[in-house]
């Protein structure tokens, strides 16, 4: 009878390839994975860095609550007497009450307008290159109010186009606004008040 040697049966191979399968795709997962989060954690770190870097945008000029009585400053390149300088912390202010600008009931400038203006606009483009500016027209209280607001109106309008024209300030930068007889610079039941309140006011914004 024939001796038949039976070996045992040398279990599978393939339950290891299938382990180290696995280990090879939990790797790539891992690392998928860490490089996706890497990813985001620049973006979020970028998308910060671009949220806090927008400028700040300062607050718009509220033209019609501006203090008209602030403290007098001194600018040295204001020389002219006829121009009185005051300023806050919000605006500051180039007011001419002592010069007659315009004849009665006129919003033409008179000719000794260019010597004042020039000062003004060589200040402005100095101090505030950037700054909102409001120019306020006023009249004396000859005629109705709402004839001398309008007529306080074009003599700011007459102001804001000499500054455009012949002190290189930007258009886009100037407002025009009218007081009209309701905030005289000097007495009006005189003439040489009455010279005074047909005048402006320049206003420059700085924001702070």
């Amino acid at each position: 009878m024939a001796h038949l040697e039976v070996q045992p049966r040398k279990k599978s191979s393939a339950w290891i390839w299938l382990l180290i399968g696995l280990l090879i795709v939990a790797v790539i997962l891992f690392f998928l994975l860490r490089s996706n989060n890497k990813d985001q954690s620049i973006i979020a770190t970028t998308d910060t860095i671009a949220a806090t870097s927008q400028p700040i945008m300062a607050a718009d000029p509220d033209w019609n609550h501006v203090n008209f009585d602030a403290p007098d400053t001194q600018y040295e390149e204001v020389t002219n007497k006829g121009i009185v300088v005051k300023s806050n912390d919000q605006y500051t202010i180039y007011s001419l009450g002592e010069n007659i600008l315009f004849a009665t009931d006129k919003s033409t400038l008179e000719g000794n307008a260019d010597e004042q203006l020039k000062q003004i606009a060589a200040s402005l483009n100095k101090r505030f290159p950037h700054a909102q500016i409001g120019v306020y027209g006023h009249a004396d209280a000859k005629g109705s109010a709402d004839h001398n607001s309008q007529l306080a109106a074009e003599r700011a309008a007459a102001v804001k186009i000499w500054l455009i024209q012949h002190g290189d300030v930007a258009e886009n930068k100037i407002s025009v606004h009218s007081l009209g007889e309701t905030t005289p610079l000097a007495n009006n039941n005189n003439a040489a008040g009455r010279q005074q309140n047909r005048s402006v006011e320049i206003v420059a914004f700085s924001g702070k």
